[in-house]
């Protein structure tokens, strides 16, 4: 039976219930209101992503019942990405912990893993190394890096949105390419989750997505990646490369701080994408922007890397040069200078 009516059953399901959810919002005045750490300037509703985290969990649910996803597949996403939600969820309405939060999300992690057995065989320059154990623990740091590094970069109208919908259509190009079609139900749901949320969070921003919906974005897109490593360890650095923009603006913006010894939990606006965002006036250049490198720039590398022998590693470093040079021209983790007025 086809699965195809899912798509637009999901991106409804998705579109309707963040309309509700921005209603409750409204009602309960749960607003995230501007502060100097904000890029918004408007009090605008919060934790929209919970639509995300609904649709995709009924899309998997689905899938399992029609035998799209084994069981073991279907048990890490959905009850690793429900903690994650539940989490941010917490988190968005009242305070959790960072300590407290980094535990549930290294115990989401490992639950993930211990059903889709561990780290990959990781093909570099052509040799498959398998690293044991120490795989393991450096694929669990991997997830919580990834959710966590969602969670910053979730910091602009749409571009956690449009992000996501690139990287997960890209990766279904890589799977109809790749003869790899049973895998291409999970990113496209989850492309079409995100799509019905995007309609209310396109600049400018009607509800903002929330904690709940950008860590659980991440740990599912770091873990459609390993899903996808098992069976092409090629994937693995495919992924990296398609979520490149996130990867190197939050990673290099944590480096930064933690070089200049910033307490790196705190709350900040020295991403290169809001740097730029700062710059241009608005959020749409720099979502739109996202977006066109994703598409012209990532997905090709990726294809390469995929279907004409390009060697992972020397894609991952081809595609993120640019995104560094991006980071440095546009101050990724530099202070903020206030203006002065006169």
């Amino acid at each position: 039976m086809s699965c195809v009516w899912f798509i637009p059953v999901i991106a409804g399901i998705s579109f309707f219930l963040t309309a509700q959810l921005r209603k409750y919002a409204l009602s309960r005045s749960l607003m995230d209101v501007p502060n100097a750490r904000s890029s918004h300037s408007t009090p605008t509703p919060r934790g929209g992503g919970v639509s995300i985290v609904v649709a995709f969990l009924f899309a998997l649910v689905l899938l399992f019942l029609m035998g799209r996803i084994p069981l073991a597949h279907f048990l890490a996403m959905a009850i690793a990405g429900a903690i994650i939600a539940i989490i941010g969820f917490m988190d968005d309405h009242g305070h959790i912990a960072a300590r407290w939060r980094l535990l549930g999300h290294f115990s989401a992690a490992i639950w993930f893993l211990a059903w889709m057995g561990g780290l990959p065989p990781v093909e570099v320059f052509g040799i498959d190394v398998s690293l044991g154990w120490a795989g393991h623990v450096l694929a669990a740091f991997y997830l919580v890096w990834l959710l966590n590094l969602y969670n910053f970069m979730d910091g602009i109208d749409g571009i956690a949105s449009v992000e996501a919908i690139c990287a997960c259509l890209g990766a279904c190009l890589l799977y109809w390419l790749s003869g790899l079609d049973s895998l291409m139900w999970g990113p496209l749901l989850l492309a079409a989750s995100v799509a019905g949320f995007l309609f209310w969070n396109f600049p400018p921003a009607k509800i903002f997505m929330g904690d709940a919906g950008s860590g659980f974005l991440g740990i599912v897109l770091g873990g459609l990646s390993l899903q996808a490593a098992w069976l092409s360890p090629s994937m693995l650095w495919a992924w990296l490369i398609l979520l490149g923009v996130f990867i190197v603006d939050a990673t290099f913006t944590l480096f930064r701080r933690l070089l200049r010894g910033d307490k790196i939990y705190e709350a900040h606006r020295s991403h290169a994408y809001q740097f730029a965002s700062r710059r241009f006036g608005k959020h749409l250049p720099v979502t739109v922007t996202v977006g066109v490198i994703n598409l012209f720039w990532l997905v090709p590398i990726a294809v390469c890397v995929t279907r004409f022998g390009l060697d992972g590693a020397l894609g991952v470093m081809l595609a993120y040069v640019p995104l560094i040079v991006l980071a440095v021209k546009f101050h990724a983790g530099e202070l903020e200078v206030p203006l002065v007025k006169n």
